[in-house]
């Protein structure tokens, strides 16, 4: 299972890549495999301020919609708009083109809360 050692992770199985005061969020490959086939990716926070551990969106898959949580406080100031058409790349790509959210970060402190990979591969039983 892949787990990238440049990333950071939440423990609701979402990853986060930090560049500057931006953050990339997406749910990871773990993520994307015990929900199957996804079928809709909503965001309607685009333009928000949000806290962590806020709800920003849902997944959908074809037997379940799981809530996606912001995993740092900040703006959401961008959406995967490509996941409208095609939301299927979250299951094929979900650390490249699967992307759901940019985040300009508020606090950038709260990326120590985060889990390194060792961290999360401990935390999934990889």
């Amino acid at each position: 299972m892949s787990i990238p050692a440049e990333l950071k992770y939440t423990k609701d199985h979402e990853w986060v890549r930090i560049e500057g005061d931006v953050a990339t969020v997406g749910i990871t490959h773990f993520a994307q495999g015990e929900l199957g086939d996804i079928v809709y990716v909503e965001v309607e926070t685009v333009d928000e301020t949000l806290g962590k551990d806020e709800v920003f969106g849902t997944v959908e898959a074809v037997k379940t919609v799981s809530d996606l949580f912001l995993p740092l406080t900040g703006e959401i100031i961008a959406f995967n708009e490509a996941l409208e058409d095609e939301p299927e790349v979250v299951n094929s790509d979900a650390y490249g083109a699967g992307w759901m959210i940019k985040i300009k970060m508020a606090n950038i402190d709260e990326v120590a809360s985060l889990l390194d990979a060792e961290g999360y591969a401990a935390l999934i039983g990889a």
